[in-house]
């Protein structure tokens, strides 16, 4: 059996811990602020391309507006022509925590063993968070349009499954991803 730290050592610990996120966390919020448009962007895409295979429509295009990215879906209509849509995606709606996530993760590394592995796992954990947001945002939307105008029979179950889906994750999923991933690390990757 382990003898517990002294007292002094424990309290040094936990002010290095506490340092280190302060000082990450200000380091991290500088970096994410130059580079969370152009992350969001390949997040964005990539979810775009698959959306077109899931829900039958054409990703036509996407472009950047201040903070927003605009994607532009079509679905060909018999007799009509191309119908499209524009869905709006707000990048700082879904990374507005990373850089806490990022400093949470930093001050976990004098604790934690298997350090490569256990970033590796939790920048995968994140970004399948971001993935699961637009995903969730994008189908959504795109359900919710073509039930309405008629261009898809109305299944209530489809319908609610992608509703619960895109609330769970913007409601619950996003906002505690700093401390589930830290959590997971901890509870993981601890020495």
């Amino acid at each position: 059996m382990q003898k517990a730290p002294p007292k002094q050592t424990l309290k040094r610990r936990i002010l290095i811990t506490i340092l280190l996120f302060l000082v990450s966390y200000f380091i991290f919020l500088v970096l994410w602020i130059q580079v969370k448009d152009y992350y969001g962007y390949g997040v964005t895409s990539i979810v775009s391309e698959l959306i077109s295979f899931i829900q039958n429509v054409t990703f036509e295009e996407m472009r950047a507006e201040k903070g927003l990215i605009v994607v532009t879906f079509s679905r060909a209509i018999k007799r009509r022509g191309d119908l499209l849509m524009d869905i709006l995606v707000k990048t700082s709606s879904y990374t507005f925590n990373a850089p806490l996530t990022f400093g949470i993760m930093a001050a976990l590394f004098p604790i934690i063993r298997n350090r490569w592995r256990a970033y590796i796992e939790a920048l995968v954990i994140l970004l399948g968070v971001h993935f699961l947001y637009v995903f969730s945002l994008e189908s959504n939307q795109l359900i919710t349009f073509f039930m309405q105008r008629g261009l898809e029979a109305v299944s209530r179950m489809r319908l609610y499954g992608y509703q619960f889906l895109w609330q769970f994750t913007d409601n619950m999923v996003i906002r505690f991803e700093p401390f589930l991933i830290g959590f997971y690390m901890f509870v993981r990757f601890r020495r």
